[in-house]
């Protein structure tokens, strides 16, 4: 059985705040604002794994009200969705995801960050696709507010284990 998931987020610039993506530091002036390390790549993939295995959102599992997630770092965040994906008797095939924002340009980290992913998720760094692209200079991204990603994941589980563990998910 293959089940597919879609994540999205986004959060704003804002000054004194680190920038991190995919689990990677990059050097900015500013980071992005949010609870944890508000790493906006791994949040969306944290939500493609939960929707296609029919657990919620990253905002359920970490809710911006508990102060254990506090400056978290997000891969720690999927380290956790990995462990429930497991529990639930899921393995990852594969990560597709799309970075949008205006700077900088993310090929000079692409390889770091896939490295990170796959070393969480335990699969292959060629089951990691990560693309970026800008908005083109429209909107709060465009004016370089805020940074965005969507990711999509396929997940598999052996029907023998499909709906046991959880009732009909």
């Amino acid at each position: 059985m293959y089940r597919v998931g879609i994540g999205y987020d986004i959060h704003r610039f804002a000054p004194k705040r680190k920038f991190f993506l995919g689990g990677v530091l990059i050097p900015s002036r500013q980071g992005l604002l949010g609870h944890s390390d508000a790493d906006v790549l791994l949040h969306a993939i944290c939500d493609a794994l939960l929707g296609a295995a029919a657990l919620g959102d990253i905002g359920k599992i970490f809710p911006n009200t508990d102060k254990r997630y506090k400056d978290i770092s997000s891969l720690r965040l999927l380290g956790v969705v990995k462990k429930l994906l497991k529990e639930e008797g899921y393995s990852i095939v594969n990560v597709d995801s799309m970075v949008v924002l205006e700077a900088p340009k993310l090929s000079r980290y692409n390889r770091k960050m896939i490295k990170n992913i796959s070393g969480v998720l335990k699969i292959p760094a060629c089951s990691i696709s990560i693309k970026a692209t800008t908005n083109e200079g429209l909107g709060a991204i465009g004016a370089n507010k805020a940074a965005a990603a969507y990711a999509i994941a396929l997940v598999s589980r052996h029907l023998s284990s499909a709906c046991q563990s959880s009732g009909e998910r």
